[in-house]
């Protein structure tokens, strides 16, 4: 499958979610994101206002993530997340389903609560990513999520947290690919740490990825389309 440096670069998230980050390796990290020009940075949500400051401007959105990593927040907060999200600069919200009311097929509850967010954050003119934390979800249920974040007008379907039990599969992006509706995209996260598993999470459907391992995947990137190394900001 042929592809450009862009296209491989505007897949990735640049994740800076670890709780043990420091406020400089976030600055490093939005920094590097802006070296190699990269989709967004998820970023913890107390830093987002800053983040969004560092890439404004710039090609690079600001995202953060919604009742993470567990999902189990009342709709209530999330939404207030969501708000204070937004006003802090936010441009993507990596949303978690709530996990509990899906293993107990209490679907009206899991609609509401994705709608409630959704329609925050769609009324500012943002987009929203829904996290389904496969690891823990049989097919049946996963199909059903793809199917309510379609009807709701969701901007991606994600695979994982990156904290759960398991992390994206071809399995999993394939059948997620099938059951969303076309408009809407697919993200993987949890387990890319390569291009080679860039590239299989792209042919199977996945237009954008969470990864930690930026650099050297974009640094592989471009040795194989024979493009010079980028030639890093000191503090990156």
């Amino acid at each position: 499958m042929e592809y450009t440096y862009e296209d491989i670069a505007k897949m990735i998230d640049h994740s800076l979610l670890n709780p043990v980050l420091t406020a400089a390796e976030m600055e490093r990290g939005c920094q590097l994101a802006l070296d190699y020009d990269v989709a967004s940075v998820c970023i913890l949500p107390y830093y987002l206002r800053r983040a969004a400051a560092l890439l404004a401007g710039s090609r690079v959105k600001a995202s953060t993530t919604i009742g993470f990593p567990h999902g189990c927040h009342t709709t209530a907060v999330k939404v207030a997340e969501a708000q204070r999200a937004l006003a802090d600069g936010g441009q993507e919200l990596d949303m978690v389903v709530n996990i509990s009311a899906v293993l107990s097929g209490d679907w009206a509850y899991v609609r509401d609560d994705l709608a409630a967010v959704i329609a925050a954050t769609h009324a500012a003119g943002q987009k929203v990513k829904v996290i389904f934390e496969n690891c823990y979800l049989n097919d049946a249920q996963k199909i059903r999520l793809c199917e309510i974040a379609s009807e709701l007008d969701a901007d991606w379907v994600k695979t994982s947290t990156g904290y759960g039990t398991g992390g994206a599969t071809i399995v999993d992006l394939t059948l997620m690919r099938k059951h969303a509706a076309p408009r809407v995209q697919v993200k993987a996260a949890g387990g890319v740490r390569d291009l080679d598993a860039l590239l299989a999470v792209r042919a199977a459907g996945a237009t954008r990825c969470g990864a930690t391992r930026t650099a050297s995947m974009l640094d592989d990137c471009r040795k194989r389309l024979g493009m010079p190394a980028i030639q890093r900001t000191a503090e990156a």
